[in-house]
């Protein structure tokens, strides 16, 4: 089940309410207070339709560093070290804003919102009432519509939480706005501590019921954005099932077990190791877009993935509350997308885990629910969490 809470008051204490803007900061860098080698600038990044972007950027004693737009969002860098301390840009994306606000931008590190994945012909029910959203990935609809939560101008401040250091972003969605209905409330605040976890916190409150399933879009090349492909990275995913999708990527309602099939990532194994396999579900998706089932864990954050690199050294452990992870690997970049440092993004250059529940939930009952209740509190975290061996 999702992980709500039933107080309200939990709601609408410190949420919802008038937030430090942007605006507010100064337009050059700055230095916060640190806290133990934890410290914060940021910088006017550039500026969109609906205002001025701009750029934060936490770093913490090992040099780890991870930057954060209100555009959108964006998780635009993340710097670690590999197992010889040399540091590297691990997620793939742009070097300016223009890059972002372009059309070609496949979601590059985004909030992704108010619902995360794919919802079948656009269609929903609730509560008796039928809601028509934007189909803008064929006849399907992806990732908040048009306009997205990747695609708006969140307030930002900076903000600390126990032995970290990071930024809060709110946003309010407006009733009908990409055609989902209610008032919603949004927050996610982005952390960064000393142990190299970057810690991801969900909120959302509406004012009508409405469906909700965020997540966060960052493709991940942990030889370092531009480095080839992430074929030779080794995955382990924690889920036993699958959920299967058709032609069109939506979900069939089944559920379909990885033993036995080029879907098993339990032991971790190159994630090129069966990609081109003779199997449907890697042919409907152009290799992996999909949806693996974790499991309800009783609203606890727990370990459902690892990604290694063997060249760097790199780890990356995935923790998350929610139910299920789409493994993505990247089966649209075409190298027609140029980067950062002018790279492009050739045919399986980054992978995603975007930590979710499942797709197209609101049209299968069996699913786990994406309802969420007026005064019901969505609240849900993942961890990226970098090491080296």
């Amino acid at each position: 089940m999702r992980n709500f809470s039933f107080f309200l008051f939990l709601a609408i204490l410190g949420f919802g309410c008038k937030s430090e803007t942007a605006s507010n900061a100064a337009e050059v860098a700055k230095l916060i207070n640190p806290m133990d080698g934890l410290s914060m600038t940021n910088k006017v990044y550039g500026q969109t339709p609906d205002g001025t972007a701009y750029l934060y950027t936490m770093k913490n004693k090992n040099g780890m560093e991870v930057s954060i737009s209100n555009y959108g969002g964006i998780v635009t860098n993340i710097k670690t070290p590999d197992k010889n301390g040399v540091m590297a840009d691990v997620v793939l994306g742009f070097d300016s804003l223009s890059g972002y606000l372009s059309s070609a931008n496949p979601y590059f590190g985004g909030i992704i919102g108010r619902y995360g994945n794919r919802i079948a012909k656009g269609k929903f029910t609730l509560n008796g009432e039928a809601y028509k959203l934007a189909t803008n990935d064929n006849t399907n609809h992806l990732h908040g519509g048009e306009k997205g939560f990747d695609k708006v101008m969140w307030n930002i401040k900076e903000t600390k939480g126990g032995d970290a250091i990071g930024v809060e972003l709110t946003y309010r969605s407006k009733d009908m706005e990409e055609g989902y209905p209610g008032n919603m409330n949004v927050k996610v605040i982005y952390l960064l501590n000393n142990s190299n976890e970057f810690l991801i916190r969900y909120e959302a409150n509406s004012d009508k019921a409405t469906i909700c399933n965020l997540t966060n879009h960052t493709y991940f090349n942990l030889a370092g954005e531009g480095n080839g492909d992430i074929l030779g990275h080794q995955l382990k995913i924690d889920g036993d099932w699958m959920t299967p999708v058709d032609k069109s990527l939506i979900p069939t309602g089944e559920m379909m077990a990885v033993k036995g099939t080029p879907f098993d990532f339990r032991l971790a194994k190159p994630i090129g190791q069966d990609i081109a396999a003779n199997h449907p579900q890697l042919k409907y998706g152009n290799g992996y877009d999909h949806n693996y089932v974790i499991g309800d864990h009783g609203g606890k954050r727990v370990s459902i993935a690892t990604a290694y690199e063997p060249n760097s050294g790199r780890h990356l452990e995935v923790l998350s509350e929610e139910p299920a992870v789409q493994f993505y690997s990247g089966n649209f970049l075409d190298g027609t997308i140029a980067g950062k440092n002018g790279h492009k993004y050739g045919f399986r250059t980054g992978f995603c885990l975007e930590t979710q529940h499942y797709p197209d939930s609101p049209n299968h009952d069996k699913f786990p629910s994406t309802v969420l209740q007026p005064n019901e509190l969505y609240k849900t975290s993942t961890v990226y969490k970098f090491s080296v061996r």
